[in-house]
């Protein structure tokens, strides 16, 4: 059950975001070519995963969630984009293809990860039936907040400032709850806002979306370790090479193991406190742990 429905919603919201570039008009080819190949060089699409299923477990139409989880994608896309730039991580592999500024150039790189965020949030503020007003506004506001300071860019900063250095467990997962939790927190997030549930329905939910984006984080780490070039899309070992700090060098790899079985267990507890069926999300948990790639 669960690898179709990945499956069907990786095809879903690829659909969607290849429709929407193609309405864009050719007045510049070559950026329209790179945030094409940034978006939709291939992935999990964990976010848009999230964003479908916890979404259709409320009962809220694929449909009214279509430009949700393109919306979070597509600043997904442009946080690797900007990610492997020479500045930043300086990777020219991402999901075994050559990196957008290896395929095209840095400053078409950089364009093309503007224009994809920018993108992002023209798609939550627009018309999406079935949302009111106060609805999008919490769209805009919660991938504001994930996407930015308080998130995404939050975090990298402090990844940045935390290579070749020592840092705390609590330092490390301060960062991470910010680099990587907060987008997949926002993904859960949208679908909430759109099926405008309860509030302790909600907190249960966010409760999940937390432990399972730290999760996430923590496997990244174990594979980059245990993983194969050819097996991860991007060169094994690049994080031991920078020298970044990561679960597994503070923890040991037994010791990151564990911690990522202690947080399926917390994603599990708190979809418990839900009166729904929650069986596909919480398969989606224990994929994110047990994955291989």
């Amino acid at each position: 059950m669960l690898t179709q429905a990945i499956s069907q919603y990786q095809q879903r919201v690829n659909q969607r975001i290849g429709t929407i570039l193609d309405t864009l008009d050719d007045t510049e080819p070559r950026l329209k070519a790179a945030m094409r190949h940034g978006a939709l060089l291939g992935g999990k699409r964990i976010r848009p995963f999230l964003v479908y299923s916890v979404g259709e477990m409320l009962g809220v139409p694929l449909e009214r969630l279509d430009d949700c989880a393109a919306a979070i994608e597509c600043i997904h896309a442009y946080s690797l984009i900007h990610d492997d730039l020479p500045a930043m991580d300086d990777d020219a592999l991402r999901r075994g293809q050559p990196t957008v500024h290896i395929a095209f150039d840095e400053a078409t790189a950089i364009l093309a990860g503007d224009a994809l965020q920018t993108l992002a949030f023209e798609l939550i503020s627009s018309d999406i039936e079935g949302l009111s007003d106060r609805q999008h506004l919490r769209l805009v506001q919660a991938l504001a907040k994930a996407s930015g300071y308080r998130g995404m860019c939050g975090g990298q900063a402090q990844d940045l400032n935390a290579t070749d250095k020592e840092i705390s467990l609590a330092q490390l997962t301060a960062l991470h709850r910010l680099k990587t939790g907060a987008l997949i927190r926002c993904a859960v997030e949208f679908a909430v806002i759109a099926a405008d549930i309860d509030a302790k329905e909600e907190l249960a939910l966010l409760e999940y979306a937390d432990a399972v984006g730290l999760a996430f984080q923590v496997q990244d780490d174990i594979l980059d370790i245990t993983g194969s070039t050819e097996e991860l899309g991007k060169p094994q070992g690049s994080d031991l090479d920078a020298n970044k700090s990561t679960y597994p060098k503070l923890l040991g790899l037994e010791g990151a193991k564990t911690t990522a079985q202690k947080l399926l267990e917390d994603a599990l507890s708190a979809l418990a406190k839900l009166p729904y069926n929650s069986q596909l999300i919480a398969e989606f948990a224990r994929y994110i742990v047990e994955r291989r790639v």
